[in-house]
């Protein structure tokens, strides 16, 4: 049995800050936005606060409309921001109790050959439990499924995503070939200390069955570096990886052997943040330190490849590390460069554009 996870940066849609030619051009759209969300929360609005609020919509093309380029505020019922047409836009709100809306982010298609792309990768890799990272919803993953998969025979008998906590429609979620079955799952979107939830998406648990065998496969996607301040990000991945090991330990006492905890953890090995996963005691073994793996001489898993890019993972429990026959990286999907100077790529893609992902897929082969 295959086991593979893939960060497939949507599918048909995405943000439209987080679709631009480099990270750095949406960066500071994806901060304004997280930032001015906390802020509208607050059930009062100092002026500080209303400063700060004028300069994120600002920042965000919304000061003198609700609708920009890249958002829309809604303004539902009641004010947050007045503008008049000769005078500074200014916020008549008083707090969250006296309007009713949001502001969200616009989406648009996610280039049509990088779709298909997506496709030949997971065509490809052929496995038969795949973790995707990053898909809008279920409904995108059923049709990606029925009009891409299907006609490379590479389709998928069971699919299964829940909406986590991210707004931008970036979550994770399961697939699994004929033969495999998912039963239970449980979600973990509102685990939460101090009032906040602890994951950016969720950590769902899926009970995977075939031949009369069973695992258990965690998919996840920790909070990125990208934007927000890296002492936040980085308490934010230490927290869910502290979390995602409490349920590892919890479901390893009650008799689940084998384990994987795979997906997207957006950190180093040697990090901090993921050392509740990884260090303090833990049996979790990553597949790229397996004998049986087949790397093709980079370390990392995003981007250049890097070992500072290694940020993608599949965790095996001793269990499963004992029966893994073959484990690899497929980078294929990933832009390598002008006629591929970095590394080979499908020849369909003629631009960074046309990538499938900025992530490699990885695998592990389970007897």
């Amino acid at each position: 049995m295959r086991i593979a996870t893939f960060n497939v940066e949507n599918l048909f849609s995405r943000a439209r800050a987080l679709n631009q030619d480099t990270w750095a051009e949406g960066k500071e759209i994806l901060s304004a936005y997280s930032r001015l969300n906390k802020r509208l929360q607050k059930p009062a609005y100092s002026d500080a606060d209303k400063k700060a609020i004028l300069a994120d919509l600002e920042a965000l093309g919304l000061k003198r409309s609700d609708e920009s380029q890249f958002a829309i505020l809604r303004q539902n019922r009641g004010k947050l921001v007045k503008r008049p047409a000769n005078a500074a836009p200014q916020v008549v709100a008083s707090g969250r109790g006296d309007w009713l809306g949001w502001v969200e982010l616009k989406t648009e298609a996610v280039n049509e050959i990088a779709t298909r792309m997506t496709a030949k990768v997971i065509q490809d890799v052929n496995a038969d439990v795949l973790a995707v990272v990053e898909a809008e919803d279920r409904i995108a993953l059923k049709r990606f499924n029925d009009q891409l998969l299907k006609e490379l025979n590479a389709a998928y008998d069971c699919i299964m995503l829940i909406d986590g906590n991210d707004e931008r429609g970036i979550d994770v979620g399961l697939m699994t070939k004929s033969g495999v079955d998912i039963g239970a799952v449980v979600s973990h979107v509102d685990d939460s200390v101090g009032g906040s939830r602890i994951f950016s998406r969720d950590c769902p648990e899926y009970t995977v069955r075939s031949g009369g065998e069973q695992f258990l496969v965690i998919v996840n996607h920790f909070k990125s570096k990208g934007f927000g301040s890296p002492a936040a990000s980085n308490a934010r991945r230490k927290a869910q990886a502290a979390r995602a090991r409490e349920i590892y330990d919890l479901r390893h006492s009650q008799g689940f052997d084998a384990i994987a905890i795979v997906g997207d953890l957006n950190d180093t090995p040697a990090s901090d943040p993921l050392s509740p996963l990884l260090g303090s005691g833990s049996d979790l073994r990553d597949i790229f330190d397996h004998d049986k793996f087949e790397g093709d001489g980079r370390p990392g898993t995003f981007g250049n490849g890097t070992a500072s890019n290694k940020i993608d993972y599949i965790l095996l429990s001793p269990a499963l590390w004992e029966r893994v026959t073959r484990g690899g990286v497929w980078r294929k999907g990933v832009w390598g460069g002008v006629n591929g100077t970095l590394f080979p790529h499908y020849e369909e893609m003629q631009s960074a554009v046309h990538a499938a992902s900025d992530h490699a897929a990885i695998f592990a082969d389970i007897e």
